[in-house]
C-alpha cells in the first residue's frame, strides 16, 4: 500500500523556488520527519528534518534556502526551496527518521530540475 506521496517538483530556472509536499497515509505526529534527496550518481542524503514539536535542522549545503514544515492534521510535510541552484537537481523524498522504519518504503519521490 502507498504510504508516502511526494509532489511539487518541476523544471525551474536558477534562482527560482519550489514548494514540495509529502502526504502520508498514516499519522506522522509522533515522528521526526525528513526530506531527503538523491542526485544523479550520488547516494540519497538527508537535507532537512523537523521534530515532533517543530524544531528544524538542515544540511549545511541548504541552510538559509530550505524551509521544512509540517501539518500533522493533514499528515503532510512541506519543503520550500528558495534560490534554487543547479546542484539542487535531484529526486526529493520524505520519510521518517530513521528512514524505512515507521514508513517501511520510500515513495516515488518528486523530481526537481534546476536549469536555464
Amino acid at each position: 500500500q502507498v504510504q508516502l506521496v511526494e509532489s511539487g517538483g518541476g523544471l525551474v530556472q536558477p534562482g527560482g523556488s519550489l514548494r514540495l509536499s509529502c502526504a502520508a497515509s498514516k499519522s506522522i505526529s509522533g515522528y521526526i520527519m525528513g526530506w531527503y534527496r538523491q542526485a544523479p550518481g550520488k547516494e540519497r542524503e538527508l537535507v532537512a528534518r523537523i521534530g515532533t514539536a517543530g524544531s528544524t535542522d538542515y544540511a549545511d549545503s541548504v541552510k538559509g534556502r530550505f524551509t521544512i514544515s509540517r501539518d500533522n492534521a493533514k499528515r503532510t510535510v512541506y519543503l520550500i526551496i528558495n534560490t534554487l541552484q543547479p546542484e539542487d537537481t535531484a529526486v526529493y523524498y520524505c520519510n521518517a527518521l530513521p528512514p524505512e522504519t515507521y514508513f517501511r518504503s520510500w515513495g516515488q519521490g518528486t523530481q526537481a530540475t534546476v536549469s536555464s
